[in-house]
């Protein structure tokens, strides 16, 4: 009824960008003529050549097929363009063995495992009604404009798509004139068509100025649910490059494209919510009375501070390798920011000493005609790499021109590890307050190193940091990416309710040393299984 000719199964390969193939609506009957139709099997089920991907050579070619499946949890599209009109369906990407070759599986997964271990505790708080948790995120793109005559006569730019050689530009940012200030025609009829074009797909565009470099430019969406916001934030990067090739522009996605002035990052805002529509980040008015508020805060505290050398692996690349540590980037030092009140919130917790309240002071502007508002209790920190922004975490080190697949795979892996050990404990102690008073304590105690609310470009935080606190620093990807083998990250591990139960998961030998091990067990059966490159190691009693 809209035009559509052919659909596709659209997936993300693990290598950072999405892939389609195309088939049409076209089923010859046995009369010979020719109908339109599209049957739920088309739908549910894909089959596409799994050999190639992620890049060819990396698996064997005699293991060819691969399987797309359809995640229903995102709205399927239609996208227009000289080819005609597609129906676009989001789909995980599987091989003939169920290994997960793309990043929606485990995206997906992680979703689901944060969910399972937050109706734990949501049950041990008396919440009955609620039947799922939702992760949400929404991500900051940053990005350049380069004319396109000028982008051609540099070849180090059409090569790495950074700058190789050359001289520093007359002018730079020190006259602060671009940041918020006026949009160019030119590059307002670009927003104005990238806008038209995002909506046309689904994707929530909203926000859009210029950023602090010459050229530099960023587009904010509307948060929605991790899963889908990972889809739109593949199809802005996507877009953005064709609308800008349509305006003689260049888009450029790269990290740091220029020396001397600020890189482009992804600030990634993930928050979690009931289906009820209670976001449990959100302190709410006295956030030292509300136990519940501050358990999910403290697994988040825990989850970064067990896992800050998988978040930094979860951003590493080598362009954003250059845009750490300075002008507006954080360093690749792992620390969150939660700003005066929190602070004090979890100091008096640790100590065992009142609370005094932060009273909220009206700003003073000097002038009646203008509106009189609340000041917020904290400034903001952009250093920080973890940010706590009231209501959300923002975290600022992903690059531009990543998926945000790995870092929320990452950051909600952790976090449903962080609420299964609390869910684990609370579940079984005799008495649930005292228990929760003092699991939050412990948790302070115990992690509190990696709160750190000053400014995290001076030289004396990297001496604090890794010196006194003992947290990792990770400058390069060469320096971090072996840590993905560290056996807390082999044995991290989230249990499933039921008859079987996942004891461990694991990718290397660590998870088969288990395996052995429990099945000397008497009355237990272990049954190893490899998933998404991934053993899982299921333990039934």
């Amino acid at each position: 009824e809209r035009g559509a000719t052919h659909y596709t199964h659209w997936f993300q390969p693990m290598t950072g960008i999405t892939a389609e193939k195309h088939d049409s609506f076209l089923a010859p009957p046995v009369n010979g003529r020719a109908i339109m139709e599209f049957s739920g099997k088309e739908l549910i089920k894909g089959e596409s050549d799994a050999s190639s991907f992620p890049s060819g050579g990396l698996r064997a070619t005699f293991e060819a097929r691969g399987y797309t499946a359809w995640d229903c949890t995102s709205p399927a599209f239609l996208r227009e363009d000289a080819g005609g009109v597609t129906l676009y369906i989001p789909t995980a990407f599987c091989s003939y063995t169920g290994e997960a070759l793309d990043k929606k599986t485990p995206l997906l997964r992680s979703m689901e495992a944060v969910s399972n271990q937050a109706m734990r505790i949501l049950r041990l708080f008396g919440n009955t009604t609620a039947k799922k948790i939702s992760v949400y995120a929404g991500a900051e793109q940053e990005y350049f404009l380069i004319d396109r005559e000028l982008y051609n006569k540099r070849k180090d730019l059409i090569f790495t798509g950074r700058t190789l050689f050359g001289a520093a530009p007359p002018k730079g940012q020190e006259l602060d004139d671009h940041y918020f200030g006026s949009i160019k025609e030119r590059i307002a009829c670009f927003m104005h068509e990238l806008n038209v074009e995002l909506w046309k797909l689904g994707v929530s565009a909203k926000t859009q100025h210029n950023e602090v470099a010459p050229a530099q430019h960023e587009l904010a969406p509307i948060y929605t649910t991790t899963n889908i916001a990972t889809d739109h934030n593949q199809l802005t990067m996507e877009i953005m490059q064709k609308v800008a090739a349509r305006h003689g522009l260049v888009c450029l996605l790269h990290e740091k494209p220029f020396a001397g002035v600020n890189g482009s990052g992804k600030h990634n805002n993930w928050s979690i919510s009931t289906d009820e529509g209670v976001n449990l980040l959100s302190p709410g008015e006295t956030p030292h009375d509300n136990a519940q508020f501050l358990l999910f805060l403290c697994a988040v505290i825990k989850a970064v501070d067990d896992y800050q050398d998988l978040l930094r692996i979860s951003v590493a690349t080598a362009g954003n390798d250059l845009r750490l540590g300075a002008q507006e980037a954080p360093p690749a030092i792992v620390s969150i920011f939660l700003g005066d009140e929190l602070n004090a919130v979890l100091e008096s917790l640790e100590n065992d000493t009142p609370y005094c309240s932060v009273k909220k002071t009206k700003m003073k502007l000097g002038v009646d005609v203008l509106p009189k508002f609340t000041k917020d209790n904290t400034d903001r920190n952009r250093t920080s790499p973890f940010a706590f922004t009231g209501n959300k975490f923002e975290f600022r080190m992903v690059g531009s021109s990543d998926s945000i697949a790995c870092a929320n795979i990452m950051l909600n892996s952790a976090v449903a590890e962080s609420l299964r050990v609390y869910a684990d404990y609370l579940e079984q102690a005799p008495d649930f307050q005292t228990a929760l008073q003092e699991m939050l304590k412990n948790t302070i105690k115990e992690h509190k190193r990696i709160i750190f609310n000053g400014n995290g470009y001076d030289d004396a935080w990297i001496q604090e940091a890794t010196l006194k606190r003992g947290l990792s620093n990770y400058p390069s990807t060469p320096d971090c990416v072996p840590h993905i083998l560290d056996r807390k990250n082999v044995f991290m591990r989230v249990w499933e309710r039921g008859t079987g139960e996942t004891l461990a998961c694991g990718t290397g030998a660590c998870a088969v040393a288990v395996a052995c091990a429990l099945n000397g067990k008497t009355g237990s059966q272990v049954d190893v299984e490899l998933l998404g490159g991934v053993l899982n190691i299921r333990w039934d009693r």
